[in-house]
């Protein structure tokens, strides 16, 4: 496991911008193997986002055949898959998403964002560690915090959600999780301080082999001193993950 501490969070998401768009010139996708990419939804990711878009813009990176699973507009619609919470038979829209997973030879990089309480993607406290693609009840937290994108309104926000699960984020061949801000430095403190613990579904990717936590220093506000000052200790080697940039023009 890797902890990635930046001062603030626009470097935290040019950090992990960085690293996204390195992954994925590296692995040299081209039309008959495409990188599998998971994208999560939410505030906590669009400054990682914005990164991306200009990396892309200015030829550095290139979507062309880069499979994403989630959402995200930058990329070749063909080739973004997403949940449809409208699908007439829930079940079987779950089911035809874990298909096409496999079908993509797995996830190559799951990024992934947390709530105050730990959750990763809609997997709220006291969901199952292996748990699938399903329908998932929000907790009443989420639906506050998910509020600011229904004009406030409460009523019309929704209470349940497809997701997919903390198995499924499990199974990719490496994980990145954003942490951002001093409301959820409680959960990185869980995440990684304490043991694996099903009411704090991010503490189940201290058991993935490749996870990496990207965080700003408001984040490790409830960590150890000695836990902050190991990982930053590291950062020298951290960084040359994402420096040099690497470019695809670079690398054609």
């Amino acid at each position: 496991m890797r902890l990635v501490i930046l001062d603030n969070y626009d470097l935290a998401s040019e950090w992990a911008a960085k690293y996204i768009c390195n992954c994925i010139v590296k692995f040299k996708p081209r039309q008959d193997r495409y990188f599998s990419l998971g994208l999560p939804t939410g505030s906590t990711p669009l400054g990682c986002y914005k990164k991306l878009i200009e990396y892309h813009k200015s030829g550095n990176l290139s979507f062309k055949y880069v499979k994403t699973f989630n959402m995200d507009e930058y990329v070749d619609p063909n080739n973004a898959h997403i949940l449809d919470g409208n699908a007439e038979d829930l079940q079987a829209e779950c089911d035809a998403f874990e298909e096409k997973i496999k079908e993509a030879g797995g996830i190559d990089l799951f990024v992934g964002g947390i709530g105050p309480d730990g959750h990763i993607a809609f997997n709220e406290p006291g969901s199952s560690l292996v748990s699938r693609t399903r329908l998932k009840t929000l907790a009443m937290d989420t639906i506050l915090a998910n509020a600011k994108y229904f004009d406030g309104d409460l009523s019309k926000v929704p209470t349940m959600a497809l997701t997919v699960g903390v198995g499924t984020v499990m199974d990719a061949r490496e994980v990145m999780i954003l942490i951002t801000g001093a409301h959820k430095a409680f959960a990185l403190y869980k995440a990684i301080e304490e043991g694996v613990n099903h009411m704090w579904t991010v503490s189940a990717f201290q058991q993935h082999p490749r996870t990496i936590f990207v965080c700003d220093e408001d984040a490790t506000l409830e960590l150890r001193v000695k836990t902050v000052k190991y990982f930053k200790g590291l950062m020298r080697v951290h960084n040359k993950l994402v420096d040099p940039l690497y470019s695809m023009t670079e690398e054609n």
